[in-house]
């Protein structure tokens, strides 16, 4: 800007020499300057005297000085604004290569927003992925980790680690982009666990077909909230404190039983005295071959494979977890004290 300001300053210099000294008329002084500055060489418009010469000489140090100033300003930023961008994109490399173990929020519109929050506040780590650069830069100005690019592309996948992922959310706007994304994610990671977002029904079925681990509807999940909350308010409350939030005194967590890091799997509940010697409840236990116990007794048996849904303290659950050593499904979410 500032060398912008000098050159109109020069060129008007000049201009008003050559038209009020030297008596030319504003366009042979216009054109005697502008040629001047250019440095082409046509020669003197009208015959210049010494003084004339001596101010020429002037002017086009003055113009050679100015240009050069721009030109280089312009130069400068060219390079800095490429390498800049360079190591931004190699940084994002390096970081993205780091991941392991980590979440992907495919989307982030309403929906991907508020996965974030929830998984921010679980002290998960994850990486926002978004087609639209506007998106990618809220996600960014929140403080999330986001990298823009088509989620249901596999390059877009591989890039953000998800041979590496623990779990894979579809938040995407489209029940198509919704059960591309899953396919793509269970091809290049067949462990990895897939959540998908369905607007019907029939998505709903279809995502489960395409391998989804679970399927959640806005529309059927929130009629189904706002029944609760007109049938059982309170309940609905409690179960909304314990699972979701930052500000939180009792949490739910869910572990998974392995034989060869367990040291109870083959024990009862009695005989494991989980209760006794962390504080924390277990609420349920899911079977490997999907059955469930709910409200088990101390006669049930713990078995490989079964998972655990606990409700506790986060320090009850922090002890629990030190002493089942599960491979859990969600190992990085550790609870936070409220």
């Amino acid at each position: 800007m500032a060398g912008a300001i000098a050159l109109v300053g020069v060129l008007l210099l000049g201009t008003l020499w050559y038209r009020f000294v030297e008596g030319w008329s504003w366009e042979d002084a216009a054109y005697m300057t502008v040629i001047t500055l250019a440095t082409v060489g046509y020669g003197e418009t009208n015959p210049l005297g010494s003084r004339g010469r001596l101010f020429t000489i002037a002017l086009i140090l003055l113009g050679v000085v100015n240009i050069g100033y721009i030109v280089n300003r312009f130069t400068e930023a060219i390079i800095q604004g490429y390498f800049q961008q360079g190591i931004r994109l190699q940084q994002q490399r390096r970081l993205m290569e780091s991941l392991a173990q980590h979440y992907i929020i495919c989307g982030f519109s309403r929906t991907g927003r508020q996965i974030a929050k929830e998984f921010r506040a679980e002290a998960v780590q994850f990486v926002v992925v978004d087609s639209e650069a506007e998106s990618v830069e809220r996600a960014q100005a929140e403080g999330y980790m986001a990298f823009q690019g088509d989620a249901t592309l596999d390059d877009t996948l591989l890039r953000v680690g998800i041979e590496r992922a623990m779990c894979l959310v579809a938040a995407l706007p489209s029940d198509a982009e919704n059960l591309y994304t899953v396919l793509s994610a269970k091809t290049l990671n067949p462990r990895i666990r897939a959540i998908a977002r369905a607007s019907t029904e029939e998505a709903l079925q279809k995502l489960q077909r395409g391998g989804a681990d679970a399927v959640i509807s806005p529309y059927i999940t929130g009629g189904k909230r706002m029944a609760a909350a007109a049938l059982r308010p309170q309940v609905l409350d409690f179960v909304d404190g314990i699972l979701t939030g930052a500000d939180r005194q009792l949490y739910m967590e869910e572990f998974l039983l392995d034989a060869s890091l367990c040291p109870f799997v083959g024990q009862t509940l009695q005989k494991a005295k989980l209760r006794s010697q962390t504080g924390a409840l277990v609420l349920a236990i899911r079977r490997l071959d999907g059955t469930l116990i709910g409200g088990p007794t101390g006669d049930t048996v713990l078995a490989a494979g079964d998972t655990l849904i606990c409700m506790g303290t986060a320090e009850q659950l922090r002890s629990l977890n030190q002493i089942l050593s599960p491979i859990n499904y969600q190992n990085l979410r550790k609870p936070k004290s409220s």
